[in-house]
């Protein structure tokens, strides 16, 4: 019977709330499923999941930044191992004014930075350990990387976050280390007082916890209350090695921080979530009501992760936002301005617009140089951005216009309800406007994220014609679409969760450039400039009303290195490349775009596989080496070591080599290996063993030269570890280069 009466009440809920201005449910940020709910109910429930106020001031902030800094930057290494020598931080150097500057300009609000990475190096004065800054030569070890920053971020107006890794592998691989030691549970005093190092904050808290908790805990109580206010703490889920069975305690850092830290979200917790790649990728639809089970997250690198089919398997729905992170570099730190690719400006924008107009936060990182400052390619991209985003979206063409005012004024907290039979809203300017791009928000602090489909339209020849369609909104979505001219525009509403709340609909103008160029060569050595084939179905730059794409350009390129202006060479057609970088620009009318480059190896039409471990299924052996990287050598799963060896034709010297993972999935990333020469193809030496890091989450070409060039005709790539743990190994392309 009680079944029955929750089943009623639950279909009046619905009924009521369609037919009602305001939804009568409670909103909440977390709201449990029962046995007895509906896929109704269970919708009207996720109509009501809001973020807490920490959370919308975190995705208010939009576009922030990452300093990935420490003995990596010094030692060119992704990861470090733990058992570098402090002194190795050899900075001279630190220019945090100059970070803070360049990330203020590009319209960044806050920056988090790797106080202490997986190595467990620390960039500040902390108490409880020797290994960190305070054993380097910077400022006769009295230095402080993160006060320079917090002091700089107070003078910019930036928010100030905090990386601090539970992983640390000098706590593993020091032999008096803590992490994984076995020790015992026991209730622990944070912070553990210190002779000579008093805290100004007399709070102190008891945690039963073992000593590496106790450790996290301690330091975590440091940045917390000497380098405030804090209002982002970042907890990487990596792990380079594990010890002990250590665990953490997640409940004992979260009570700490929300003490301490009140304004603070967590990310790697309950408040904000990981994309699910490195790479910038985005999702067509990202929702933040998400589905969740009993004590765990589900997978949150698959497509789908917040539809209906996903929240009505869920224990309980959760609001948790997800930020977009990547690298404006190759890599998460600094190694040097020339083998190290920098992104452009167009990628850096694109992602802005797909990332911030995606239901997400921008988080790039710029990882400073050995200078102790953003090297000026990176300096220059986000001065560029910081300019585009500024003439874009800094004026709203909508101004003065005539429609619904709550959606229309500056107040985001104000809102247009679509109730009853209501599903649009109509938009009329005073004079005909030229648009690309439309901004929408739903008022998510009260109405939660509840529009599903939504399509935009103009009067265009007394008629409406519908000119984009996309899925969610949430807290921004930003539509981009071939320039239209209209002085009236539509928004309809397709499908929804319950009655939307539109909070805000602006339209902006982005002013077209030269299009980005790709560079790419084929097996015979025929080198072909071509516009850019863009990933994540966005409109590419330059495209017009017409939908096709400006060809009123003409592509100069250098074949040295240099680059390219409106003087160099014109490309015209495909030419033969034996070797060396390439670099090209579109130009239109004097006007250059993006500067696109690659690298060419030795021409590969002369190659042989001479043999392999085994390969699968149409994924032979010549997929490694055929110029194509969509196609790709796979071997059997028969554990993590596997070959391939190959006949270059003749003898090379070579001084490196560079390795391409497929894309298809996550399995087969040739993590670490050797590569071996010979000058009979029967008899091998070993030339170096070589690692790349993070390949999973950001499968891009990766490359590795040799500390002395070798001369060789015959080439052994052989598989010792494989990323996650697999048992196959995969390659897209080899490159080898002179």
């Amino acid at each position: 019977m009680n079944k029955i009466i929750q089943l009623i009440i639950v279909l009046f809920l619905i009924v009521s709330c369609n037919k009602t201005k305001e939804a009568r449910y409670p909103t909440s940020n977390t709201i449990e499923i029962s046995e007895t709910d509906t896929k109704d109910s269970i919708i009207l429930k996720a109509a009501h999941v809001v973020p807490t106020p920490n959370q919308y001031e975190a995705l208010k902030n939009e576009f922030i930044a990452f300093i990935h800094f420490g003995p990596n930057t010094f030692t060119r290494m992704e990861w470090g191992n733990g058992m570098e020598d402090p002194k190795i931080f050899n900075l001279q150097n630190l220019d945090t004014d100059q970070w803070c500057r360049e990330m203020n300009d590009a319209g960044m609000k806050m920056v988090i930075i790797t106080a202490k990475h997986h190595d467990g190096f620390v960039l500040w004065q902390s108490r409880y350990t020797k290994h960190g800054i305070m054993s380097s030569p910077f400022k006769d070890g009295k230095g402080d990387v993160v006060k320079e920053l917090s002091e700089s971020c107070k003078k910019y107006g930036l928010k100030l976050g905090v990386y601090l890794s539970p992983a640390d592998l000098y706590q593993i691989e020091n032999p008096k280390g803590l992490y994984g030691n076995l020790s015992t549970y026991s209730d622990r005093v944070i912070p553990r007082p210190v002779e000579g190092r008093p805290f100004e904050s007399k709070t102190t808290f008891t945690f039963n916890v073992d000593d590496y908790n106790e450790y996290f805990l301690n330091q975590l109580f440091e940045l917390l209350t000497e380098y405030g206010p804090i209002h982002e703490v970042w907890f990487d889920g990596a792990h380079p090695k594990r010890k002990g069975g250590q665990k953490y305690n997640y409940t004992a850092w979260t009570e700490l921080i929300s003490k301490l830290a009140p304004e603070a979200v967590i990310f790697g917790g309950k408040d904000i979530r990981w994309c699910g790649n490195e790479s910038g990728a985005t999702r067509d639809t990202e929702w933040n009501v998400r589905a969740e089970q009993v004590n765990k997250n589900g997978d949150i690198s698959k497509e789908d992760i917040g539809s209906r089919k996903q929240l009505y398997k869920a224990k309980y729905l959760h609001y948790q936002q997800a930020e977009t992170n990547t690298s404006i570099r190759e890599g998460w730190f600094y190694r040097d301005d020339t083998k190290q690719k920098a992104r452009s400006t167009d990628d850096v924008f694109d992602m802005y617009e797909r990332t911030v107009g995606g239901n997400t936060t921008f988080l790039l990182n710029i990882p400073p140089n050995r200078e102790g400052a953003f090297s000026p390619v990176d300096a220059k991209v986000l001065k560029e951005v910081g300019q585009r985003i500024k003439e874009t979206y800094g004026t709203n063409l909508f101004k003065g216009a005539s429609g619904p005012t709550k959606v229309l004024d500056k107040d985001i907290a104000s809102f247009e309800l679509l109730d009853g039979d209501k599903n649009e809203i109509i938009i009329e300017t005073k004079e005909p406007i030229t648009i690309n791009r439309i901004m929408l928000q739903e008022a998510i602090t009260t109405h939660s994220e509840r529009i599903e489909k939504h399509a935009v339209d103009a009067w265009v020849n007394d008629a409406w014609q519908e000119i984009v369609t996309a899925t969610n909104v949430g807290y921004k979505r930003i539509l981009r679409f071939p320039e239209v001219t209209s002085s009236k525009f539509r928004v309809r509403i397709l499908e929804s969760r319950l009655s939307p709340a539109i909070s805000n609909v602006t339209a902006h103008y982005y002013k077209s450039r030269p299009p980005q160029l790709s560079i790419i060569r084929d097996v015979n050595g025929m080198l072909n400039i071509q516009q850019k084939k863009h990933e994540f179905n966005w409109k590419v730059h330059g495209e017009n009303a017409t939908k096709k794409t400006n060809s009123d350009y003409e592509i100069r390129f250098t074949t040295d290195g240099s680059e390219p202006t409106v003087n160099s060479k014109l490309f015209n057609a495909p030419f033969l490349v034996n070797s060396g970088e390439i670099k090209a620009v579109a130009v239109s009318k004097e006007q250059l775009g993006s500067i696109a480059s690659n690298t060419f190896g030795i021409i590969k039409e002369s190659w042989k596989s001479i043999g392999t471990d085994s390969s699968k299924k149409q994924h032979n052996k010549e997929h490694a080496f055929d110029a194509n990287p969509d196609t790709y050598w796979q071997s059997e799963a028969k554990g993590s070591s596997h070959y391939i060896a190959i006949d270059l034709g003749k003898e090379y010297t070579l001084k490196g080599f560079a390795y391409t993972p497929q894309k298809e999935h996550s399995e087969g990333m040739v993590e670490k290996g050797i590569i071996k020469g010979s000058k009979d193809g029967l008899t091998w030496s070993t030339i170096e063993a070589f690692g790349f890091g993070n390949l999973i989450n950001d499968p891009v070409t990766r490359r590795h030269y040799f500390k002395v060039p070798v001369s060789t005709r015959y080439i052994r790539i052989e598989s010792k570890v494989i990323a996650g743990g697999k048992k196959t190994a995969a390659i897209a392309e080899l490159d080898f280069f002179e």
